[in-house]
């Protein structure tokens, strides 16, 4: 019998018991061979009467694909080894992730507001983006409350990849079915798992978040959940999230990227495209539709080569580059000033005006074949500069988003919009002074040329 204290593996020092089920163990534990001793979560399973090879193979499944992944919102794996006293136990090991789980948070009566789910959904299918975009792809299957972690971060993990398939070993094959009644989509109960079902569950999710009810407690109507009823929020998030939960596979959004493009393209009124929520024919396709705000300055050109988005400077940018002329630059200045003894202030003056009115200031995003890039970009008559704010390879680009982020101005905490290019190591975040219908419009358009360039 485990208990507090053991020591698994001469190494691992088990703290407290997370969870238990038939033959399975998670316990919370130290990895003593770490300096300082680090927090691990050690998953067991042992290997019985009442454990089946399947069982067995699904849990080695697991092991094996952690090995593989690489990303932040993913614990990563650590070991995985066997002891064997009395009864054989398996042991796999990863990072803690501290924090509570979205099913926690849900039984202490937490409501997430319409603000929250977008951002929780939009972090999520950055993460489906990078599982599903594998190769070969990898796909979760059990995506509900209890597998994601909202972190000390603020950001959501995925945690529990016990039902993990690696798709390469699907086609044509047999496999034991898996998922969470109420989450998982018909077709994955059929042996049947596709892309198109992780989205399903990540519905189901979210108006679980929504409306504090599991889906398999709302009502159904032609196997559709029903939860408009229960909720106030948007017409356009009901309509997404009833796209991803059609009971219909090819009715929903086909890939994660696909359904963040929509998410984070608001449309204007004008453009949605009205549809009944049984129609037989609609295409998610109708709802991405998003225009150049008319008030916008910012500039978009695009080729097959490139896409460059400029962005002009607020006059404070312009200003400040003259900070960027230096001391030295200055000291010329007022030194030509000096030869004019009777007007050196207006000589001063003039070259300032005359260089305010023809400076410009620029934030430069550019994607090419290979690469993002972010720059500032400052001309004056007399001084020109550009500043790399930013980069990445084109392949490790997982998503392109907009959403609020707080910034310090000063001793006061402002939100601004941003748009953010997210990648497996960090997130390039620019267009802070922009409206959200410009950050929308330029996440489409940019999402719409790298779909050119993968397609």
């Amino acid at each position: 019998m485990l208990q507090a204290q053991n020591i698994l593996h001469d190494r691992y020092q088990l703290q407290a018991k997370l969870g238990q089920t038939a033959g399975r163990q998670t316990w919370l534990a130290e990895d003593l061979a770490t300096v300082p001793h680090q927090s691990v979560i050690v998953k067991l399973l042992a290997f019985a009467d009442q454990v089946n090879w399947e069982t067995l193979k699904l849990f080695e499944r697991e092991a094996n694909i952690l090995r593989q992944l690489d990303h932040p919102m993913i614990p990563k794996y650590r070991n995985y080894f066997s002891i064997d006293d009395r009864v054989l136990w398996f042991g796999l090991v990863q990072d803690y992730i501290p924090g509570n789980s979205l099913k926690d948070l849900l039984a202490q009566s937490k409501r997430f507001s319409e603000a929250q789910v977008r951002e929780i959904a939009t972090e999520i299918l950055a993460i489906l983006i990078y599982l599903h975009e594998l190769s070969p792809p990898v796909l979760h299957r059990d995506l509900k409350p209890s597998n994601l972690i909202l972190g000390e971060d603020q950001r959501v993990h995925v945690i529990d990849f016990g039902a993990v398939q690696d798709r390469a070993a699907v086609e044509g094959a047999t496999f034991t079915v898996v998922g969470t009644y109420g989450y998982a989509p018909m077709e994955q109960f059929g042996g049947r798992t596709i892309p198109a079902s992780d989205l399903y569950s990540l519905g189901a999710t979210l108006i679980h978040l929504l409306t504090g009810i599991a889906p398999a407690d709302l009502p159904q109507r032609q196997l559709r959940i029903q939860f408009n009823h229960v909720v106030s929020i948007s017409p356009a998030l009901v309509q997404w999230i009833e796209t991803l939960t059609d009971p219909d596979a090819q009715q929903r959004f086909q890939t994660a990227r696909q359904a963040l493009t929509a998410l984070t393209t608001r449309q204007p009124e004008r453009s949605v495209t009205s549809r009944q929520s049984h129609h037989p024919t609609r295409s998610p396709q109708t709802m991405i539709v998003f225009e150049r705000p008319m008030y916008s300055q910012v500039e978009l050109q695009a080729s097959h080569a490139e896409l460059v988005v400029k962005i002009p400077g607020d006059s404070r940018a312009i200003y400040g580059a003259f900070a960027g002329i230096g001391l030295t630059g200055l000291g010329t200045l007022l030194s030509i000033a000096s030869h004019f003894p009777v007007f050196p202030l207006v000589i001063f003056g003039v070259v300032l005006l005359i260089a305010s009115i023809n400076a410009s200031a620029a934030t430069l995003a550019i994607l090419t074949h290979q690469k993002f890039t972010l720059m500032k970009e400052i001309q004056l008559p007399f001084y020109s500069s550009v500043n790399y704010l930013g980069n990445c390879s084109l392949t490790a680009i997982q998503a392109i988003i907009h959403h609020d982020l707080q910034f310090h101005e000063g001793k006061s905490t402002v939100t601004r919009r941003v748009v953010t290019i997210q990648t497996i190591d960090d997130d390039i975040s620019f267009a802070k002074g922009l409206s959200r219908d410009e950050c929308a419009w330029i996440v489409q358009e940019m999402n719409r040329w790298l779909d050119s360039q993968r397609s």
